[in-house]
């Protein structure tokens, strides 16, 4: 098929312009591992939430963090693209309108899981342990990956609609500090009522509460479905938004 063609073309495109510039992956690492030890080492003594060890309790909302943190540097390299003439260039082209959206779309995808693996291999070492078996890491795996698929459609957005280089990046801001008002790093009950009727109805919090689950081995069903629908949703919205943006 046409289309998968020049969508794998492109994305060898991309994702050598990745590796040869490891440093955006370094960058993403590093603020969410810096949160994870400050608030291990420093903070989780003070915080309580039920949990035997607090990195278990805080992993997965750091992950997603990383996650908001990479989609900043897809908007970025979108923009660059736009800049530069290529889209209007493949636009001239025998090229499927969609596979340049796609392939960095996948590109961010790929960026994301290298840099989640970074972080739950330090995690590993801070203590972090688990007892979910095979498919309920798998499940864990995939509702991040759909996270990343529908955060990374934001930034399509972002990307083909900014005007400067900060604004491209700018949109992923609220996105890495939302974790911070959900049960990412404390269980929503002990938050003032506004702020608690805030955290357990936007999606971060049903996302997080379901790795949460996955990784502990405990019921997470309603948790899942709701995760799962979020970012459908989200994605739907972004990938129709990001076309006609283009």
């Amino acid at each position: 098929m046409k289309m998968l063609r020049d969508t794998y073309a492109l994305f060898g495109r991309l994702l050598k312009h990745v590796l040869r510039s490891p440093d955006t992956i370094i960058t993403v690492t590093i603020m969410p591992v810096a949160i994870m030890l400050l608030f291990v080492y420093v903070f989780g003594g003070a915080i309580e939430t039920g949990a035997d060890n607090y990195v278990n309790y805080m992993l997965p909302g750091i992950l997603l963090m990383s996650i908001a943190s990479g989609t900043a540097y897809t908007s970025v390299r979108l923009f660059s693209d736009r800049e530069k003439g290529l889209f209007a260039r493949f636009n001239s082209m025998p090229i499927s309108r969609s596979s340049l959206l796609i392939a960095h779309v996948l590109v961010s995808i790929v960026s994301g899981l290298v840099t989640v693996f970074i972080i739950t291999a330090i995690a590993l070492i801070m203590g972090f342990r688990t007892n979910a078996g095979i498919l309920q890491l798998l499940t864990a795996l995939a509702v991040l990956t759909l996270f990343m698929f529908a955060l990374t459609w934001l930034a399509v957005i972002a990307g083909l609609g900014a005007k400067s280089v900060d604004g491209a990046s700018a949109f992923s801001y609220p996105l890495i500090f939302l974790p911070f008002i959900s049960s990412a790093f404390v269980p929503t009950d002990t938050m003032p009522f506004a702020v608690r009727v805030f955290a357990e109805h936007q999606p971060v919090t049903s996302i997080v509460d379901a790795i949460r689950s996955l990784l502990c081995a405990t019921p997470a069903y309603n948790a899942i479905w709701v995760s799962i629908a979020w970012c459908v949703a989200i994605s739907v919205v972004g990938w129709l938004v990001g076309r006609r943006v283009r």
